[in-house]
């Protein structure tokens, strides 16, 4: 199924993801030249969503590999099921078959692992090579050369060529800087953490019950947060989805200090960030830069 620009926009709106029109280029221009798309940001941006939002829109598998230190290619590519192959040695000696070899690597004793499945998948999938930042430059490498062609060998089966060219979405937090060569192959795009704006739509998409005040109100604090302290991890757009959904649990109308002083630790998820927001900002220095923010022109 091809999209124009305009139709995957409207169809990542109507699964809920909310982006300007500048992502929705990047994103068909992937599509479109069949190359990976690296989304760098800070956690929490929405990286990994695009993934899962692409496969919804052309309704299809999405095939997850999550990176980590000590990533290798047998963990990405394939194995080969030990356990079946050791009882099956030992059902081949008690027979007296010789040419025990033979036998031990076909299909039935490879185990896919996430490059290979969507190699091999019938039809397209979406590919989510998750925090591929956390890997050793040797992986990134081998990553790099399996997206070029598409292909893997196998010395015991042969070259395995992709049925249809997967959509490929990489994330990196940037941890570390990825090579050249890998981000040549890929398109690129970088989220920020949305405006108050944006961050206000996507609340009245995902909590259309918190109403339209409410959703500007955490929308807003949420920002104020974001840029006003030194936090060691801020707010994540799924922690702001989640402050408008307590809140809303809780039957509160807007965010006054009691809500806020109950709910805080929804959004701030660890000792030393708590302390810092009652150090430097606190419940009644938020919401007044609330009340400050909504008597701006324009602001309500």
């Amino acid at each position: 199924m091809e999209l124009t620009v305009r139709e995957l926009h409207r169809a990542l709106e109507a699964e809920g993801y909310i982006c300007e029109d500048e992502v929705v280029l990047t994103m068909f221009l992937a599509l479109k030249l069949q190359k990976p798309l690296l989304v760098e940001g800070a956690p929490g941006v929405g990286k990994t969503e695009i993934a899962k939002v692409l496969s919804r829109v052309f309704d299809t598998e999405l095939i997850r590999l999550q990176c980590y230190e000590g990533l290798d290619e047998n963990k990405a590519l394939y194995e080969w099921n030990y356990q079946r192959q050791l009882l099956k040695i030992q059902i081949l000696k008690e027979s007296g078959c010789t040419d025990i070899e033979k036998d031990l690597f076909g299909e039935e004793y490879l185990l896919e692992r996430p490059l290979l499945k969507a190699i091999r998948a019938e039809r397209q999938v979406v590919l989510l090579i998750d925090e591929v930042d956390k890997t050793d430059q040797e992986f990134e490498a081998f990553l790099f050369e399996v997206l070029s062609d598409f292909q893997v060998s196998i010395p015991e089966l042969g070259t395995i060529v992709a049925r249809r060219i997967p959509i490929v979405v990489l994330t990196s937090n940037a941890e570390r800087d990825l090579s050249d060569g890998l981000r040549r192959r890929c398109v690129f795009l970088f989220l920020d953490y949305p405006s108050v704006e944006k961050e206000t739509r996507i609340l009245q998409v995902k909590v259309p019950e918190a109403g339209p005040r409410l959703a500007r109100e955490v929308a807003q604090a949420v920002h104020l947060v974001r840029t006003g302290l030194d936090l060691r991890k801020k707010p994540a757009i799924a922690e702001t989805i989640d402050w408008a959904r307590a809140l809303v649990a809780l039957q509160a109308d807007g965010l006054g200090p009691e809500a806020v002083g109950r709910t805080l630790n929804v959004v701030l998820k660890n000792r030393e960030d708590l302390e810092t927001f009652h150090r430097e900002m606190g419940v009644e220095g938020l919401v007044a830069r609330l009340q400050d923010a909504a008597a701006l022109p324009g602001r309500g």
